[in-house]
């Protein structure tokens, strides 16, 4: 079983971005999804963008997170 969590990219340099996960901040690398920009959300697993999402896409996910359902 893998866990990936969203977060909102806040800065990018090259193939590495800054990108916030409910406060915290970490640097992942984004060069599985080239084409994303500043301020949209992203899935990350093991530190790697894996998937862009909408914005009500990310909420959902962590609203779901929140109420500690299980996603699938």
């Amino acid at each position: 079983m893998c866990l990936a969590f969203p977060g909102k990219i806040i800065s990018i340099n090259g193939q590495q971005a800054t990108a916030d996960f409910d406060g915290v901040q970490k640097d992942i690398n984004i060069g599985l999804v080239p084409d994303i920009k500043k301020g949209e959300y992203v899935i990350v697993h093991a530190g790697f963008a894996v998937q862009q999402l909408t914005k009500q896409d990310a909420w959902e996910v962590l609203k779901e997170y929140e109420k500690g359902n299980k996603i699938i």
